[in-house]
């Protein structure tokens, strides 16, 4: 194999590690000075009890997954109310049969304690 055949891989390489090293340079050179934010109070004025980037205690899951259900159903509602005359009769049957499966749904997640907080 010769020589010549790496000629344009290596002029590849070459290219890349320089752009490698110029953007590491750029960033380096104009990067902000990294000191600690000191705020104060916000929204309701008091001290923060915990970091705003903690985690969330398992019982919001639940109801995180019933709102998006109800967004979901949202979703399909608004393209449905421009069709509904269109189709007639068919579309408020398939809406209402719909919205009886996320009552069903709303029916599980309440039986099965998802809204109790305690």
């Amino acid at each position: 194999m010769r020589t010549s055949d790496w000629q344009p891989v290596l002029a590849l390489l070459v290219l890349v590690v320089a752009a490698v090293v110029l953007l590491h340079a750029l960033a380096i050179a104009v990067r902000a000075v990294r000191e600690p934010l000191h705020t104060g109070p916000f929204s309701g004025g008091l001290e923060p009890q915990e970091h705003a980037l903690s985690r969330f205690h398992v019982r919001w899951y639940p109801v995180t997954m019933v709102f998006l259900a109800f967004d979901m159903e949202m979703l399909f509602m608004y393209p449905w109310t421009k069709v509904v005359s269109a189709v007639g009769t068919t579309a408020v049957v398939e809406m209402f049969l719909f919205l009886g499966i996320l009552l069903a749904g709303v029916g599980y997640a309440w039986r099965e304690g998802a809204f109790r907080w305690s």
